[in-house]
């Protein structure tokens, strides 16, 4: 996986982010981090990452606000999103997949999924 960019995580729970990252870099993915709205969007523009595993409830900007900012720019028309959240009502998968969501994987769940999921949409990228 080394021809691709980082994989930002986005999240606000230290614990979570610390599993993803270990779990990702065990895979052969690089990682950058991020723990709430703004830095998700600093880190995006900065970083240029291959794909984004995003929470949907953070602080300062509620990953729904950073996935329509993300989609909303020239570099983030393409790029993976994985919407990872605790909110599991259709109203709210719906709204984050037609707000251009590439998935999305309710909490709780499986490591070895999201890691599965984020192969199948980085196919073809490297």
């Amino acid at each position: 996986m080394s021809t691709l960019g980082p994989i930002l995580i986005a999240d606000d729970e230290p614990l979570l982010t610390e599993m993803l990252e270990f779990r990702l870099r065990s895979k052969g993915f690089e990682t950058i981090i991020a723990h709430d709205g703004r830095e998700a969007l600093t880190k995006f523009a900065e970083a240029g990452p291959s794909a984004v595993v995003l929470d949907a409830m953070m602080p300062v900007h509620d990953g729904m606000e950073v996935l329509r900012r993300i989609r909303a720019s020239e570099a983030g028309t393409s790029v993976p999103i994985i919407m990872l959240s605790a909110r599991r009502n259709e109203d709210d998968i719906v709204r984050a997949l037609e707000a251009g969501a590439s998935d999305y994987i309710v909490k709780p769940f499986l490591p070895e999924e999201l890691v599965v999921r984020l192969r199948r949409l980085l196919v073809g990228r490297a």
